[in-house]
């Protein structure tokens, strides 16, 4: 019988209050053995579980009455108790085979479970799935399952994915449909692959499967300088995106008419990078898929005038005189405006400095991927004023670490100035600004 290691255990928790220790072992639950987080969730949300475990040998068993769904506390050695499948594919334009070879473990593991994608919101493929695996998502109700399409051309997704398994995708989607489990979409575009006409089929034929195919985000390739021995790729001009847009607008004015919603939404990158005017707020409906980088900058937007609007009725004195702060090239124009405002509007001198992504290569514009050493290369001989302030999407979700591996401390003593992390967020934004 398989044994589940207990490394922790929650502050004030069901687990806490019986006295369950880490090093514990998870024997069951309700005389079911545990095969991974999946077994594991479903056997616990009842309102009466048992479990049974094991420390220092000795076995006992716990009866517990709890709330539907409560969880119990107990923190497991690996995060979905089995270990994480790896990624079979070898895509075309995977970013992580782009990535230098002296990035951390944990940037260079590629992931393809449809566990993750339940659990944390990744994008699978499904082409290490089998049956039972569809089968057991439906068993469980995972929803919603985010999933990479890229195209519905079954010989085109096999190429672009590498993978002879990975031409059953649609057959999966229609399962999924049929069972009620939601989805969202992913299309990664790469010119003269998955373009034109080929874009166009692949969302026509993802739509279909609305409602339950929730939404469907395109983003453009993500190439970096290192592509050394991989397929040639270049990025899309600007006026190929402006023609992308134009397309992907028929598509959504007619989904409109029919569903009431627009389905398939453009990344934010196809409008910054044409000098597209960005979409309005209402666009994005629910931004159903903002950490794909859709909607984004419109919603920081409309948070930084809604920010403005409340401040408008107190009577607000910034604490701050000059400040600094950091961006990518592709939303410099948007911080640089905001700020332009924050400044005739408070008095306070904010110094806006746009970074160029050595690093990677100067095809990644997004503020997301900038380095630790790019950002003191750059900044070093800078006014940076009273602090510097960065956004957290630089950073590592629970580390204040880049992902060159530079402490976020590092920088501050290198630089010799204080720096505060703040929430990419418009409001936030501005009372950072501020000071307040």
């Amino acid at each position: 019988m398989k044994k589940i290691k207990i490394v922790g255990i929650n502050k004030n928790s069901i687990a806490e209050e019986l006295e369950i220790k880490p090093n514990s072992y998870l024997i069951s639950v309700n005389d079911e053995e545990i095969y991974d987080i999946l077994d594991y969730k479903f056997q616990i949300s009842d309102e009466y579980v048992t479990i049974v475990i094991e420390y220092n040998g000795e076995i006992t068993e716990y009866e517990i009455e709890k709330d539907v769904n409560e969880d119990i506390g107990l923190v497991f050695e690996q995060e979905l108790i089995d270990n994480p499948r790896r990624c079979m594919n070898k895509c075309v334009f995977c970013f992580m085979d782009q990535l230098p070879n002296n990035m951390r473990d944990t940037l260079i593991f590629k992931d393809d479970d449809y566990r993750l994608s339940f659990l944390t919101g990744n994008y699978v493929t499904l082409t290490n799935c089998k049956e039972e695996d569809i089968d057991r998502i439906i068993k469980y109700r995972l929803s919603p399952i985010n999933i990479s399409v890229h195209t519905t051309n079954t010989e085109l997704r096999k190429k672009m994915l590498n993978n002879k398994n990975a031409g059953n995708v649609l057959g999966y989607i229609q399962k999924l449909y049929d069972n009620q489990i939601y989805m969202n979409g992913q299309i990664v575009l790469c010119p003269e692959y998955n373009d034109k006409e080929e874009l166009i089929k692949t969302v026509n034929d993802l739509s279909k499967y609305y409602p339950y195919m929730e939404s469907i985000s395109i983003v453009p390739v993500g190439l970096t300088d290192y592509r050394e021995g991989l397929v040639s790729l270049r990025p899309f001009t600007p006026e190929e995106m402006k023609d992308i847009i134009t397309d992907i607008e028929k598509i959504q004015a007619t989904l409109y008419e029919k569903y009431g919603s627009k389905v398939v939404y453009l990344s934010d990158e196809f409008y910054l990078k044409s000098n597209t005017p960005l979409p309005p707020y209402e666009h994005y409906e629910e931004f159903p898929q903002l950490e794909n980088g859709v909607g984004m900058a419109s919603l920081f937007i409309s948070q930084f005038n809604e920010r403005l609007k409340e401040l408008e009725k107190e009577n607000i004195q910034p604490k701050n005189n000059k400040v600094s702060t950091i961006t990518g090239i592709i939303s410099k124009d948007i911080i640089t405006e905001c700020s332009k405002i924050l400044q005739e509007k408070y008095n306070v001198e904010i110094l806006v400095y746009p970074i160029v992504n050595d690093f990677f290569g100067h095809n990644i514009t997004v503020t997301g991927l900038l380095t630790g050493n790019d950002i003191y290369k750059q900044l070093k001989d800078k006014d940076l004023g009273e602090r510097l302030y960065i956004c957290s999407n630089m950073l590592k979700d629970d580390e204040d670490i880049f992902l060159d591996n530079m402490l976020v401390t590092e920088l501050s003593q290198k630089l010799g100035t204080e720096i505060t992390i703040m929430y990419n967020n418009g409001g936030t934004f501005v009372d950072q600004m501020l000071g307040i």
